[in-house]
């Protein structure tokens, strides 16, 4: 029996529009970091956005974050609150400048940085001597995290928020657009995210003057000289505009990858919801979702790892919930501040296949075959 054909978790799903703007850059030589594109790209973005934010397009997420720490001043041992419950790249780059991440747990609502966990890590590191020089929280799977609750501990102690929005382009709350809400936002193009620019990310900032700044540190801290000065050091995180040229097509089709990717969830919703054995995250009053991947709980991990083998053997791709930061072995030692929730979230969910180029029957074979398990 010839193997069924592959059901990836997230894969590219192109526009059609991404090659004519690629291919402008060739027609016009415009294949150095810079060129049009870059700039549609960037203004494409800040109009979706539409909080009177500014926008600068880089090479990924986990450099937009990079840049984001050190414009906030963190340097060496500062402390850096971070969500546990999230992707590496939320929180490599506190260690990139040798600060110190402080993990905080999830709550169980949208599964994001818990808001009373937030304060009790904030006020410990005050009594310590030590405030936190920022706090990275994270839009999960898509689901905003609780911005208002968030931001007024923020604003209570004055610590600046960066707003993960990695897996969030196109969610909101009381319909505004994840990306504006912190004190710089980011965004990630890489190539599983719901629109690509192959790899990428962007810097969201409330003023000229910061992404200016972000440009600066991007384009390796080069001074306005006729020779290369150098006063401080600088990164190459600057988006190229060949890649920007995939990104302008790709903001053409968000809505309807947006649209696509809620009603992959609606269908997993409608099939699984009536076995009593799988959960899954409905959105609190006021919040919309990309639902860039659609999530489920189980009753355990046997049970999580039974499905998730199972799809295995037919060729369908699914994968566990983040592995919580605190656990990973690269962050053993540092503080964290826990309740257990993203570890049992960790231990009982699984992600199913989310892609927006998954067709009916792609997903009746996820269902058919997860529906299996419980008969």
């Amino acid at each position: 029996m010839p193997e069924q054909s592959k059901i990836w978790l997230s894969s590219p799903h192109m526009g059609g529009k991404e090659q004519e703007f690629v291919k402008e850059a060739f027609d016009t030589n415009w294949i150095a970091p810079l060129g049009p594109n870059v700039t549609f790209f960037e203004n494409a973005i800040s109009s979706y956005v539409n909080q009177d934010v500014y926008v600068a397009a880089l090479s990924s997420g986990t450099g937009a974050i990079h840049l984001a720490l050190e414009i906030l001043g963190v340097t060496t041992g500062d402390n850096v609150i971070c969500q546990t419950f999230t992707f590496s790249g939320s929180a490599n780059p506190i260690k990139y400048l040798g600060a110190n991440p402080v993990f905080v747990d999830s709550e169980k609502d949208t599964w994001n940085i818990s808001p009373a966990l937030l304060e009790k890590a904030i006020k410990d590191g005050i009594e310590k001597g030590k405030k936190p020089k920022a706090i990275i929280a994270v839009h999960l799977y898509g689901m905003p995290y609780k911005v208002k609750e968030i931001k007024e501990v923020a604003d209570k102690y004055m610590v600046p928020v960066i707003e993960d929005s990695a897996e969030a382009l196109g969610s909101s709350v009381n319909d505004i657009k994840c990306g504006g809400f912190g004190t710089i936002g980011i965004f990630s193009f890489n190539g599983n995210k719901i629109i690509t620019t192959s790899g990428g990310g962007a810097l969201v900032a409330h003023s000229e003057e910061i992404k200016s700044k972000a440009i600066f540190l991007a384009t390796q801290a080069r001074e306005d000289a006729p020779h290369y000065q150098h006063n401080v050091v600088g990164y190459n995180y600057r988006m190229s505009n060949v890649l920007a040229g995939i990104g302008r097509g790709q903001m053409l089709v968000l809505d309807d990858r947006v649209a696509a990717r809620r009603a992959n969830y609606q269908f997993y919703y409608d099939n699984l919801n009536s076995i009593e054995e799988i959960e899954f995250l409905n959105e609190p009053n006021g919040f919309y979702s990309n639902r860039w991947l659609s999530c489920i709980l189980t009753p355990s991990f046997e049970v999580r790892e039974k499905i998730r083998l199972a799809l295995l053997e037919e060729n369908i791709e699914s994968r566990p919930l983040w592995k919580p930061m605190h656990l990973q072995p690269v962050f053993s030692d540092c503080e964290s501040f826990m309740d257990g929730t993203s570890e049992n979230l960790f231990q009982r969910g699984l992600c199913l296949p989310s892609g927006s180029n998954l067709e009916k029957k792609d997903l009746h074979r996820v269902v058919d075959k997860i529906k299996s398990q419980f008969l």
